[in-house]
């Protein structure tokens, strides 16, 4: 693929996303492919290298891209297909597990409220023969308390360890590549290690819930449904394959309008679906009340750790969060402050811009926060591209993202560590909080992959 600079990018980053698309377009997916298939490869890799393009120095390599183009709506038909065809014995046991933020899309889609909607979307997804549907806010409670954990143990070791502070999230798997990739050491020390919600899940799927039906963990097919493009590439990283069991632990990441493609396709009628209630890793069906945690769209990490570290280390209860924005509503920070002293000072930072202005103030070594809670997305998770896409190639449907955010807002806040589920799971799945298990399983590292950017000698954190 064309190279591109990261000046270019910055000034228009367009313009990458642009040349991408049209080699794409000039070499093809693989010259066997007929026509129809080959455009519609096409166009799913485009749409990945768009929400994937802060990567933009190796941009998606020949292998990623093979191994991308098979987590389509055709992999996931192939499996339903032959599951119709062979023994029964043979059948893989099809599980989709629910990101919260696609939830809103199918609410607005179907014109009913959240929870009908997950109802809906549920009965589709069985009627193909998909065996379980999961809701995926429970991994994402792992990976807020793992998160909350970790900050406190870099903030006290924060005047012996250089890289302790300050600590960047890890969900959002365009930036975790952008770090890796472009900005190398200078970063990677301070991402954290938990585990995203979607590779929690994966691992509540294939470790914990398999055994549960007494099945080895390669007879599941697990699709995450989710609202970014992204995700389809954190899905294929090294780390989160088995070669013991030659198994993923997300074997296909599904977007929520390739989804609705499928839907459109087949020509459903929201009003002759039938509604299916959820059902739950613990074994009992599902209740049908959905949940959500705080934040503006996403998982709420930066509220989420704010909250407990006031607590944790100062013994402060905060029960209401003030952003102040600072360059446009993508660019927030929040403070912590008793009697005229700043205890805390976090920031969320979304979107292309911003993030290289959070760069650029790092190489100056401006960087005053504690915590920098960084999604690529503008918007957040529910503007991933991957559901809030306009006609307009490239660009967001504002008006739907924001009534997306707007039907997110109305899910009842349920805190992570007051959620029973959670606490039975660490003990009965993972051997308690502090065990060896917990940490295989709810942490990886991220590894520099460029190490031409190094941390000046004056930067101070």
């Amino acid at each position: 693929m064309s190279e591109v600079s990261i000046a270019k990018r910055k000034e228009k980053c367009e313009n990458c996303t642009k040349q991408c698309n049209k080699k794409q377009s000039e070499d093809g997916v693989t010259s066997h492919q007929g026509g129809d298939e080959a455009n519609q490869k096409v166009h799913e890799a485009s749409q990945v290298l768009l929400s994937a393009c802060l990567s933009c120095e190796g941009c998606v390599s020949e292998q990623e891209s093979l191994k991308i183009s098979q987590q389509s709506l055709g992999q996931l038909e192939e499996v339903l297909a032959l599951n119709k065809r062979c023994d029964v014995s043979k059948h893989k046991v099809l599980l989709v597990s629910v990101c919260p933020q696609s939830l809103p899309f199918f609410a607005l889609k179907f014109g009913v409220d959240v929870a009908e909607a997950a109802h809906k979307l549920c009965g589709f997804l069985k009627s193909l023969g998909v065996s379980f549907v999961l809701d995926s806010t429970l991994a994402a409670g792992f990976s807020i308390v793992e998160s909350q954990r970790e900050f406190i143990q870099r903030y006290r070791r924060r005047n012996h360890d250089p890289h302790a502070l300050p600590m960047f999230t890890s969900s959002c798997p365009g930036w975790i590549r952008y770090a890796e990739r472009v900005l190398g050491s200078l970063v990677t020390p301070h991402i954290c290690t938990a585990r995203s919600p979607q590779q929690v899940m994966g691992c509540l799927v294939k470790d914990f819930f398999s055994k549960q039906q007494k099945l080895s963990p390669e007879k599941f097919f697990h699709v995450v449904l989710a609202p970014c493009f992204d995700k389809k590439l954190e899905a294929v990283r090294e780390e989160f394959y088995s070669s013991l069991l030659d198994s993923r632990d997300v074997d296909c990441v599904l977007t929520s309008g390739e989804i609705f493609y499928m839907m459109e396709q087949r020509k459903v009628s929201v009003e002759e679906l039938d509604s299916s209630p959820l059902d739950h890793l613990l074994g009992e069906a599902g209740d049908g009340v959905l949940s959500r945690h705080e934040g503006r769209g996403s998982e709420g990490f930066l509220e989420h750790v704010f909250k407990h570290a006031a607590k944790e280390l100062f013994g402060l209860d905060v029960q209401e969060i003030t952003y102040k924005t600072l360059r446009n509503r993508d660019f927030q920070e929040v403070t912590l402050e008793r009697d005229g002293e700043t205890l805390l000072q976090f920031a969320a930072v979304y979107g292309f811009r911003n993030i290289q202005t959070l760069v650029h103030r790092m190489r100056k070594g401006r960087v005053p926060y504690q915590l920098v809670e960084v999604l690529s997305c503008p918007g957040g998770c529910l503007s991933g591209r991957g559901q809030a896409e306009g006609a307009s190639e490239g660009r967001v449907d504002k008006a739907l993202a924001q009534q997306m955010e707007d039907t997110y807002s109305c899910l009842p806040v349920r805190l992570p560590e007051l959620n029973p589920a959670l606490h039975t799971l660490y003990q009965d799945w993972l051997e308690g909080q502090d065990s060896a298990k917990a940490r295989a399983l709810l942490h990886t590292q991220y590894k520099a992959q460029s190490d031409t950017h190094t941390q000046p000698p004056h930067m101070q954190w």
